[in-house]
């Protein structure tokens, strides 16, 4: 797609589309494991607790959904070029995040269809990035950015 001399493009826009996706995928994500619960099935359970305690896999959880939200305002408010580079490393953190946590998807065979989902993240990862990266680019050739 061409764009004439005159038009923006909105990359804070596209990139608030993303993280909301992907902020709705990740939460299905997790909601999705709890879905036999409403069919009187049993859902598996997580041996974590015996490695790590319980509570610190709830705030990891809580810092996992929460930075996604802070992202998000801080995206509608924020333009300034140390924000564009540090905002396009947090996008490379998740997608490699989520590349490993559907490699270990794999390695504990879950269910077809949360591996469907998790492909689905790390391609909304890949486009975030894509995105995020032309967003930080395009502070480099502006000079009126702080």
């Amino acid at each position: 797609m061409k764009f004439s001399s005159n038009q923006i493009i909105n990359y804070q826009s596209k990139i608030i589309a993303l993280w909301t996706v992907f902020l709705l995928g990740t939460f299905f994500h997790t909601q999705l494991a709890l879905m036999p619960l409403f069919h009187d099935l049993s859902v598996a359970q997580s041996h974590t607790h015996e490695f790590v305690d319980f509570s610190s896999v709830m705030w990891f959880m809580t810092i996992v959904f929460t930075l996604p939200m802070i992202v998000i305002v801080a995206t509608a408010f924020e333009h300034s070029k140390r924000y564009r580079i540090c905002h396009f490393g947090l996008t490379i953190f998740y997608t490699m995040s989520n590349v490993l946590h559907f490699v270990l998807d794999i390695l504990v065979k879950v269910p077809s269809y949360q591996l469907f989902l998790m492909l689905f993240l790390i391609v909304i990862g890949f486009l975030l990035n894509l995105v995020s990266y032309q967003w930080m680019r395009q502070t480099f050739a502006s000079k009126y950015l702080r």
